[in-house]
Parts: structure tokens; sequence; C-alpha cells
């Protein structure tokens, strides 16, 4: 039987949860499945189970030029370079997955 791409993996990994509420997804997990720092999540209740995460893809910075043109019209008024707007969205694009949390 051929296995389905979508197939959910159950991993032999115990997490605990520390006081602020946080736990650590093991590397080799972020790994395979492309997490790492500023990766989003939705997260979901199981009733009587558990949780379960999953990973918002990020856009691509075209979705968000409508928001980047409002930010220039009122950068006089939130004190913001111009030019720093521009060079924000300039290390945006270069970026591995171009996440807004760089900016």
């Amino acid at each position: 039987m051929k296995k389905s791409e979508n197939q959910m993996k159950q991993y032999p990994k115990i997490v605990q949860i520390d006081k602020r509420g946080q736990i650590v997804i093991p590397k080799d997990i972020r790994a395979e499945l492309d997490i790492d720092e500023g990766t989003g999540f939705w997260v979901y209740s199981i009733e009587d189970e558990g949780i379960l995460l999953k990973k918002v893809e990020a856009e691509p910075l075209e979705k968000h030029e409508k928001i980047l043109s409002k930010l220039e019209e009122k950068a006089p008024k939130l004190k913001i370079r111009k030019e720093n707007i521009a060079k924000a969205v300039k290390k945006y694009k270069r970026t591995k997955k171009g996440k807004l949390d760089v900016i």
C-alpha cells in the first residue's frame, strides 16, 4: 500500500510544557516540517484529547501591497522614514521565506 502525502506521523517523543505554557518542538521534527523561528500556527482544541497545531504558510509580499502603501502614506504622521520602509521590504524579500516578522 502506498503512503499518502498527507499521512499523519506519530513521533516517539515526549515534550513537557514549561511554567509559561510553552513546549519545544524537537529539532528533527522542525527540520522535517520546515519550521523555524517566526513560523505561525493555528491552534485547535481537540475535545478530551489535546491540541492540534496547523502551520500557517507565509504569504508572499505582494499580498501585503495595500498595507505597505497605506504605511508609506502615513509614514510622516507615524514618524517613520519612507527609506526605512523600503529597506525593510528589501530585507524581507531576501529572507528564506519572506516572513513579516523579519521587518
